[in-house]
């Protein structure tokens, strides 16, 4: 199935229903139908054929995720970049994802600009808003307003979507989805994250819809559920609150630092919030502290998942009645949850062998929801992939269950005197301390140890907490060869254009903030 017939479907059975909400302005889904076959048409009518990279660099709007539709109607691969990203970056997957088109928003000529010079193959650019570099989107849909060309024709493993991985190691790798993966996807989303969901349900955005937010918002479009995009282009809490009150949201997802800001917000208990049922985060642990919080600000409606882009999110889920306040009987600390619904989690060693339940190994995955491959990257590839397994790069272990616990990246974990040290154990600890609100622990080169341990540390407004404080309260909470030989505190940490803490950003600024100062003399 094309996957832009979810979209038909829900035009089909609700086009009289709002199906959209940006700010103050809402489409119907039969509005939404007809606007997305008139872009299809545009596109058709401008060269774009099946197979056809479109690049789309541009901020959370309407048109954004009408494009998503439009590209998969032709058959044409939707190509999201991180709106964040400089004009470079974005070239440089107009090259790598070899774009034939793009759709850009007004506000990025330099953008545009760019990929133009970078990408020979470029044919075509379209504008989101008035601009000098292409012909308006908006006027696009009028001109060819009810036009309706027919869906095209798809396998299960024709590419709809290049997923670009956050490149935290490198550059960015496309990740090929396709339109039997994910609708494999979509339907395990609506069994493991949201059951049940249904017309009735409405879907608030807080991430930008060209990752994760917006494979989210594909599966509420499966089920006719509304999706309500806040007005303002950053997190607003208090915002955000309100249109949960306003529309009686009942579904969002965020990652671990969104969700954070969201709970601790004192305008949570402004607004009513009981409509929501489903919380979902993604993207990194949850730190057990600022779960307790969650949990305790919004009630049992917290739904984890691990699963990297490669693999559409789609690895494993930790539901809401195994997220507990109490640390007794039933409570399952520390996992991020078990097996998908088709899924199959292997933890490795080095040779590929399968290890035992509690031994810590690199997370591998096998089912329907893994990628096709990287576009153009054979070497990557051959690196990712092991006897039919994809290999994500973080290390864990799973329980006599089958709960999986991350223990953190590959790339995360140092060794101190011979002892591989997992940061992820002690920042869990660290964060149990009341006055710090956010942690990073990384390892970093020692002429004796070979590496130690660095905590940076963000404390909670009007903290006068120091170094050694921390450290002696650390003491008999971990084991002394885990204990960070520095504490470092920062006002708040960098992160990346997800709201993840991203530890690659955090060791160029504590290697910057490091250096010597340049003498006067130069």
């Amino acid at each position: 199935m094309n996957l832009a017939h979810f979209l038909t479907q829900a035009a089909r059975r609700h086009g009289a229903e709002v199906g959209f909400v940006w700010g103050e302005r809402t489409w119907t889904w039969g509005e939404m139908e007809r606007r997305v076959d008139a872009m299809a048409s545009a596109l058709l009518h401008r060269g774009v054929a099946k197979g056809d990279r479109v690049l789309v660099q541009s901020k959370n709007c309407n048109q954004m995720f009408e494009s998503m539709f439009a590209c998969f109607r032709i058959g044409a691969v939707w190509v999201p970049a991180n709106y964040r990203q400089t004009p470079d970056e974005v070239a440089w997957l107009a090259k790598a994802g070899g774009a034939a088109a793009m759709i850009c928003h007004a506000a990025f000529p330099e953008h545009a600009a760019a990929c133009r010079a970078a990408q020979p193959g470029l044919r075509s650019i379209v504008s989101i808003g008035p601009s000098d570099f292409g012909d308006d989107y908006d006027a696009l849909v009028a001109r060819h307003d009810g036009e309706k060309p027919a869906a095209a024709a798809v396998d299960r493993d024709d590419p709809c979507w290049f997923f670009f991985t956050s490149g935290t190691t490198g550059r960015p790798k496309a990740a090929v989805l396709t339109h039997g993966q994910m609708a494999f996807v979509v339907t395990n989303h609506l069994c493991d994250l949201m059951p049940g969901t249904t017309e009735q349900d409405a879907s608030l955005v807080v991430a930008p819809l060209s990752h994760g937010a917006g494979i989210h918002q594909l599966v509420q479009v499966a089920r006719a559920a509304k999706t309500v995009l806040p007005a303002s282009e950053r997190l607003d809490v208090e915002q955000a609150w309100a249109m949960v009150e306003r529309w009686r949201i009942t579904n969002m997802f965020t990652v671990p630092t969104i969700l954070k800001m969201l709970a601790e917000h004192p305008s949570v208990d402004r607004y009513d919030h009981s409509s929501l049922r489903y919380v979902i985060y993604a993207g990194a642990p949850m730190y057990r502290a600022d779960q307790k919080h969650a949990l305790d600000r919004l009630g049992p409606v917290l739904v984890q998942y691990f699963g990297l882009g490669e693999v559409t999110g789609n690895i494993t889920v930790l539901p809401p009645r195994l997220h507990s306040l109490e640390e007794g009987e039933g409570a399952r600390i520390g996992t991020c949850g078990f097996e998908r619904t088709g899924m199959q989690v292997s933890i490795q060693d080095d040779a590929g062998r399968e290890l035992a339940p509690g031994e810590t190994g690199e997370i591998c995955v096998c089912g329907p929801a893994v990628f096709a491959g990287y576009h153009d990257n054979p070497d990557a590839n051959a690196k990712s992939f092991r006897d039919g397994w994809f290999r994500t790069g973080d290390l864990g272990h799973m329980d006599e269950q089958g709960f999986l616990y991350i223990t953190g990246r590959a790339s995360d974990m140092y060794i101190s005197g011979g002892s591989n040290i997992y940061p992820r154990e002690i920042e869990e600890k660290i964060l149990m301390h009341p006055d710090l609100a956010e942690v990073a622990v990384l390892g970093v080169p020692d002429p004796q140890w070979g590496e130690v341990g660095v905590a940076v540390c963000v404390p909670r407004p009007g903290s006068t907490l120091g170094e050694a404080e921390l450290l002696g309260w650390l003491d008999g909470r971990i084991a002394r060869y885990k204990m960070p030989k520095r504490v470092v505190f920062w006002e708040e940490l960098p992160k990346s254009g997800y709201g993840k803490i991203t530890k690659k950003l955090i060791r160029e600024e504590l290697e910057r903030r490091s250096a010597p100062a340049p003498s006067p003399n130069g």
